[in-house]
């Protein structure tokens, strides 16, 4: 069972936040409260992230159905149990498919165990979870914090993220992933949350729902 931070944790999270970072406390300050993201973990987890990943989240939705309709039961064993032209007629991309057997034979000879990652620390996770073939750096900060509930994670390589932060700063161009990485620093031990909070103030922002002191452009 996945454990994540409630209420009570997150809002003493944003008060450190906003009380470490001046520029954040504008954010803490303007977004609402918001629930930690929680998906299915494990094998099916990772796979749903793949299944999903580069498209609008309609069509993920619609593939997803279909991916897990198609498999009958979500595990390693189904996935390579089936070819890449079957996977590809659920929907998936013929990379997709690929990856997806990757990360079936992955935990068939035993180079991942979802089992037991919580005795693994964020860098070594994030390390077991990249030496899977088409898993990338993104997906495996994001599975750990949505699918494992880390909550010292940033995933510096999100573009909304980097546009959040953009803001934050008030900067005329995003951060890189590096400058990312280095920027959300300050907002250990809490990363997480921070990462959390820019999300659902770049959701309000685009939504209408929170104005900016200076529009996006």
């Amino acid at each position: 069972m996945i454990t994540c931070p409630g209420p009570s944790e997150i809002a003493a999270a944003r008060a450190a936040l906003a009380a470490a970072d001046p520029r954040l406390a504008r954010v803490h300050a303007r977004t609402p409260v918001f629930a930690w993201r929680v998906r299915t973990g494990g094998f099916e987890g990772l796979l749903r992230m793949i299944v999903e990943q580069q498209v609008s989240v309609a069509s993920a939705a619609a593939i997803w159905a279909r991916v897990r309709d198609g498999l009958g039961e979500v595990t390693a064993a189904r996935v390579l149990a089936l070819d890449t032209a079957t996977l590809r007629g659920f929907g998936l991309s013929g990379p997709k498919a690929r990856y997806a057997h990757e990360i079936a034979r992955a935990q068939d000879e035993g180079r991942i165990d979802f089992d037991h990652m919580a005795g693994l620390d964020d860098t070594a996770a994030v390390a077991a979870l990249t030496a899977i073939k088409g898993v990338g750096r993104w997906t495996a900060e994001t599975w750990l914090m949505f699918c494992d509930g880390r909550t010292d994670l940033f995933p510096g390589g999100d573009v909304a993220l980097q546009e959040a932060m953009r803001w934050v700063d008030r900067a005329d161009t995003r951060p890189n992933e590096k400058q990312a990485y280095a920027r959300a620093e300050i907002w250990r031990p809490h990363r997480g949350i921070a990462a959390h909070l820019l999300w659902g103030w770049y959701g309000g922002v685009r939504r209408g729902e929170i104005a900016l002191e200076e529009p996006p452009p």
